[in-house]
Formats: C-alpha cells, structure tokens, sequence
C-alpha cells in the first residue's frame, strides 16, 4: 500500500514538473530570442541565449520604441480599469448574494447572457459613440468600461457562495454599521483571494488589449506597450526579429510582477481577514 502511494506521488510530481517546463519554455525561448541576432533567429529555435541583447535594445531605441512611456501609458490604463472592475464586480456580487430583490434572478440571467457576447460584435457601435462623445484618443473609453465586467461579477458571485455568511453581516448591523461599512470593513477582505484572482486576470486583459486601443488611440504619445510593439514591424526591407523579442518580452515582465505581488493573496486563507477582534 505505501509503494503505491509512494509510486503515486512520484507520477504526480513528475507530471507537475513536466507541465511546469511546458508553462516555462515559451517565456525562455522569448527570452533567448531577445538576445539573438536576426541571422541567428533564421537559422532554428535555439534555448541558449546569444550576445546580441545590447544590439536588440539600440535597434528597438531607434525605431521610435519609448518602452518607458508605452509602459507607464499601458500601466496607467491597467491599473485603472482593474480597480474599477474589481470593485464594482466585488460590490455587485454582494449585492447578488446577500439580498434578495425583485428581479434578481432575471437580472443574473441577463448579465450572464452578456458574457456570451463577443466584444467584436459592439467595436463599431462603440467607436461610433465615442465618437460622438469627442472621447477619441483619449484614455476615458478604455478604462470606463470596465465598470461593467460580467465575468467578473459571475465568478466573484460564485465565490461568495461559498465563504459568505450572513452571521458576520448581522453581527455588524447589530453593532450599528451601515451597508456600505459592512462592505468595506468585512465582505471586501473575506474576498480578498477571489479579488486578487480576477484583478490578474483584469490587468492581463488590460494590459494586452491591443485592437481598441488601436482604434480609438491616434496619438503616437498616448500608445500602450502592444502598440509601439507592432511598430517594429515598420520596416519593409528588414525585419528586426530580434528587437521584436525583445519589446515583446518587456510587454511580459510587467505580467510576471503583478502575478507575483498577488498570488499570495490567492494561497492565503479564504476567510482570512474577515473578521477583526
């Protein structure tokens, strides 16, 4: 019997550590590529990484890539929108799940129908309106909506079901907290693991958005990362594969450190926080 578990264990760990190499290998084969040349890319994939970094990096400073200022643009819009989404999702999916109100399951039917509708479909509609609005080139339509985030409402929704507990709300009450207290002071940190999940994805979504940005945005001032990233490929007589990487890979890194600033408040405790003595 302990064989087995052992032979288990082992089956799993090498598993784990197969999809783990999986999950890395196209971040390092980004990375070696950032640091070949345009020859070197041409001739087949290579893991070892080249001496070609500082060659890639004046290439891409001379094509008019402002790595600064596309990211602090990009981080600017994420940023916003993320919060915006996180805590207007948090607070509907509150009020989903410790109210009940006329219309309640009529209105979770319609926001749900909403995330089966592929955001291509409203582009033209959208940029019509903002038009009209005399918001284009402006930072406004890209982060506003995200007001409005179903998916996130649906899945914040679901994961209140299962570490709400209205004793905590009631207990407040009694205590003379008002809702928007209770909110704050209880609900948000007993969602802090759900929270920091749909704020990675939030900012990923964000942060890559590269269509709307493309259409609304005209001023090369204002361009996000994939933006300017898509600038390199201006050059019809040759295509600098390797300061493509390398643009392409600080679009990334932002990525990895927002994961890594959250991730410990997804392994944390589900309720952890939720009540203070």
């Amino acid at each position: 019997m302990a064989h087995a578990l052992r032979t288990k264990r082992t089956l799993i760990y090498v598993f784990c550590g197969i999809l783990t190499l999986l999950s890395i290998l196209p971040f390092w084969i980004l990375l070696c590529n950032a640091t070949r040349s345009v020859e070197q890319i041409r001739q087949g994939l290579s893991l070892i990484p080249s001496d070609s970094l500082v060659h890639n990096w004046h290439v891409l400073m001379n094509q008019g890539f402002n790595v600064w200022q596309g990211m602090g643009n990009s981080f600017f819009i994420a940023a916003c929108s993320t919060i915006l989404s996180v805590y207007f999702s948090a607070m509907g999916a509150y009020a989903f799940t410790a109210y009940n109100f006329k219309g309640k399951k009529i209105l979770f039917g319609m926001m749900i129908g909403l995330i089966m509708i592929p955001p291509q479909i409203s582009m033209i509609g959208f940029y019509q309106f903002m038009m009209r609005l005399n918001l284009l080139n402006n930072y406004i339509p890209l982060i506003l909506p995200a007001i409005a985030a179903p998916n996130t409402v649906f899945f914040l929704v679901e994961y209140m079901e299962t570490v709400y507990q209205p004793d905590y709300a009631d207990a407040a009450r009694l205590e003379g907290a008002s809702e928007i207290t209770i909110f704050h002071k209880i609900m948000l940190p007993i969602m802090k693991p759900g929270l920091a999940t749909m704020g990675i994805f939030a900012f990923v979504a964000s942060w890559n958005n590269f269509l709307m940005p493309l259409i609304l945005i005209n001023d090369q001032a204002k361009y996000t990362l994939p933006m300017l990233v898509q600038l390199l490929t201006a050059n019809i007589y040759r295509t600098e594969f390797g300061a493509m990487y390398l643009g392409i890979g600080l679009t990334v890194i932002p990525l990895i450190i927002i994961y890594l600033l959250l991730s410990r408040y997804i392994i944390g405790g589900v309720t952890a926080g939720g009540l203070k003595e």
